[in-house]
């Protein structure tokens, strides 16, 4: 980012992980000629690089929900304004910029620094539209600076309990991805099984309906993070009879600094009541700059390029890739294992300014410690590879494998610092 922040600590990173995207944004990436809004003043004016975005509808806050960020430093960091007025760059030029009234003489540039109702619009004595009134403009703004309500207050509850429920089952799995030296991306992905949850014929469709509550804490219990969300499976009633038959899978991203968190998860069927409350230790890690280092390796029953709209948003997405972990790792001969890594902090070469390294590929069955594969590839043959980052994105068929327990065991080496770094993980093929 142009300002140096990471996007997730700015003021319209912040939003849009609240709130999700907008439904609408206006762009003025350059600011420039502007015509003013009529409830603003009209009149045309010079502007810094700002955006508007434009929610229908936030929980909690209202319908119509406009957010204004200004770039007033030029320097690619845009910050949330309550006044409409600070992206004018003529504000403080005497006689430029003028609105509509001033233009008429109704009024004077000098009186926007007197007004009372923290603006500095040119509209004169004429009173503020509601949109611009400054109790409505406070409330929105302090609305918009609050965590979101939590919906499921029964499933925090049980979070805040020490008592663990078996009833529903559920699989989970985390992994870790590098976004920064101080910022690791934490994945959690859950899986249910759609014959241990129950449906309900509403308005023609079965529809069964699982409700979410996750909480991060520090090691003392001490709130860092939360998070909330709905998975609804749905289909006709004839379709039912094969729709249990599979699996649904959710997935969560939160980014955080290195160290050691709890994590608690309390997922509860809506129809049946059934519940379960899971609790594991976060080890999120931390990736030194001077040493060779690697993200969990994925074992993915979906790996794929997204289109770039797409690119680093939706579940599973990381990136430009589409990676879906297979929660429990385990495969059918018939399919093809997606194998998803990255690799990080490799030297550069000095005249080349690229990494020297290989990546090794093994492959053994377990209880047997024998060799299924091995081979091996150069890091600079590997797409988009650089020296801070290596991503290796791969489909194994699995239909020459027997049936059995296997690890994957991937070793990168840098020639340059004579560093190694493996990441592996357990599958099993049916």
């Amino acid at each position: 980012f142009a300002s140096g922040i990471p996007g997730w600590k700015t003021d319209r990173g912040r939003i849009y992980i609240t709130f999700g995207p907008p439904d609408e944004i206006e762009s003025h990436p350059s600011g420039g000629t502007y015509e003013r809004p009529f409830d603003e003043g009209g009149g045309v004016t010079s502007t810094y690089p700002f955006e508007i975005w434009r929610y229908r509808w936030i929980e909690g806050i209202g319908t119509d929900i406009l957010i204004e960020f200004v770039d007033k430093s030029m320097s690619g960091e845009y910050r949330m304004t309550m006044d409409p007025s600070e992206k004018d760059a003529l504000l403080m030029v005497p006689n430029a910029g003028l609105t509509l009234i001033e233009e008429m003489g109704l009024a004077s540039k000098e009186d926007r620094f007197s007004r009372t109702d923290g603006t500095r619009l040119g509209i004169g004595d004429q009173p503020l539209s509601a949109r611009l009134n400054q109790f409505n403009r406070l409330e929105q703004y302090v609305k918009l600076q609050k965590p979101p309500a939590v919906k499921f207050r029964d499933l925090e509850a049980a979070v805040n309990s020490r008592i663990t429920y078996n009833i529903l089952p559920m699989l989970t799995r985390v992994d870790y991805i590098r976004l920064t030296d101080s910022s690791i991306l934490a994945s959690f992905t859950l899986q249910f099984e759609r014959k241990d949850l129950q449906f309900q014929l509403k308005d023609g469709m079965q529809r069964a309906t699982v409700n979410i509550y996750g909480r991060i804490t520090n090691m003392a219990r001490r709130p860092i993070q939360w998070f909330e969300d709905t998975v609804s499976i749905e289909c006709l009633p004839e379709a039912l009879p094969e729709m249990i038959k599979g699996v649904s899978v959710y997935n969560k991203t939160i980014p955080l600094p290195p160290g050691m968190y709890r994590l608690n998860i309390v997922a509860k069927d809506v129809v049946g009541g059934n519940m379960v409350n899971y609790e594991t230790a976060l080890h999120v890690p931390r990736y030194d700059e001077e040493s060779l280092g690697a993200s969990t390796l994925i074992l993915a029953d979906v790996l794929e390029k997204v289109p770039t709209r797409s690119i680093g948003t939706g579940q599973f997405v990381i990136g430009a890739s589409k990676v879906r972990p297979r929660v429990g790792e385990t495969f059918r001969r018939g399919e093809k294992m997606g194998i998803y890594a990255q690799f990080y902090n490799f030297a550069a070469d000095e005249s080349t300014q690229k990494p020297n390294g290989v990546i090794e590929y093994e492959i053994i069955e377990q209880g047997t410690n024998r060799k299924v594969l091995e081979f091996s590839e150069e890091v600079s043959s590997i797409e988009g590879a650089s020296a801070n980052q290596v991503t290796v994105e791969k489909l194994l068929p699995l239909q020459n494998m027997e049936p059995g327990k296997y690890t994957l065991k991937m070793t990168a080496r840098d020639r340059i610092r004579n560093q190694t770094v493996t990441t592996t993980g357990n599958f099993t093929v049916l």
